[in-house]
């Protein structure tokens, strides 16, 4: 009988710590060395270390004072990251309930006031198209969706059709595929489709790459949106 006890305690204990799965180290700015916590769900990886010194490096002349938004928040870390480097605001967008009641028990944790950031629960694309997001145009956006999943493109069309981004604004995007060649096609559909950008009259958009990567299997880069 306390063998059969022992055997149901230890599977519950192994399914606790899966459920609370790990966390994941801010690399720089205040918040240095300071911990955020992710569940353990498929398709949620933080972007790694390095990859993020070199996104980091590249948003260096630009995050000061920066609105943000993390479109795919999952960790947080990113924006968590651009907070601790001196953006004036980060709005998270998570799917997960789970893991957006984490994102805000790390927004506690390191002592976020509340005018600096917001933590909205829902799937990207539709929130963007549904919420009064505020402020607009922002000047920083990371789109880094599970990969599988290839949600940057409809992410991108929303921000694009609610007027969330501008020629100024910087997009970093992440995946396991060639960016290029994906970017053709959603300009394509883009200018196939004029009506889609709001505010504007018959505008050509090409999204021009800024910096690029690759880490192991992993493509990234930053792009700003052009239009002519």
């Amino acid at each position: 009988m306390k063998k059969s006890i022992s055997s149901r305690e230890h599977r519950n204990n192994h399914k606790s710590k899966n459920i609370a799965a790990g966390d994941v180290r801010i690399i720089g700015g205040q918040f240095k060395r300071r911990v955020v916590r992710f569940i353990d769900t498929e398709g949620l990886r933080p972007t790694p270390d390095r990859l993020r010194e070199t996104l980091f490096s590249w948003l260096l002349p630009d995050i000061h004072g920066a609105y943000v938004l993390d479109s795919c928040a999952g960790s947080g870390v990113l924006g968590f990251e651009a907070l601790s480097r001196g953006a004036a605001h980060t709005t998270f967008i998570e799917i997960n309930p789970a893991q957006s009641n984490m994102l805000r028990q790390s927004a506690e944790q390191l002592h976020l006031s509340t005018d600096t950031h917001q933590i909205i629960q829902g799937t990207a694309e539709r929130v963007l198209m549904q919420e009064q997001i505020v402020p607009r145009p922002f000047n920083i956006v990371f789109i880094d969706p599970p990969y599988a999943q290839d949600l940057w493109q409809p992410i991108l069309m929303a921000l694009i059709t609610q007027s969330l981004i501008d020629s100024e604004t910087l997009i970093y995007l992440e995946a396991d595929k060639d960016l290029e060649s994906q970017l053709k096609q959603l300009e394509e559909t883009l200018n196939k489709n004029p009506d889609i950008q709001s505010g504007t009259i018959q505008q050509i958009i090409r999204f021009e790459c800024v910096k690029q990567t690759k880490v192991g299997q992993v493509v990234a880069g930053l792009y700003r949106l052009s239009s002519s």
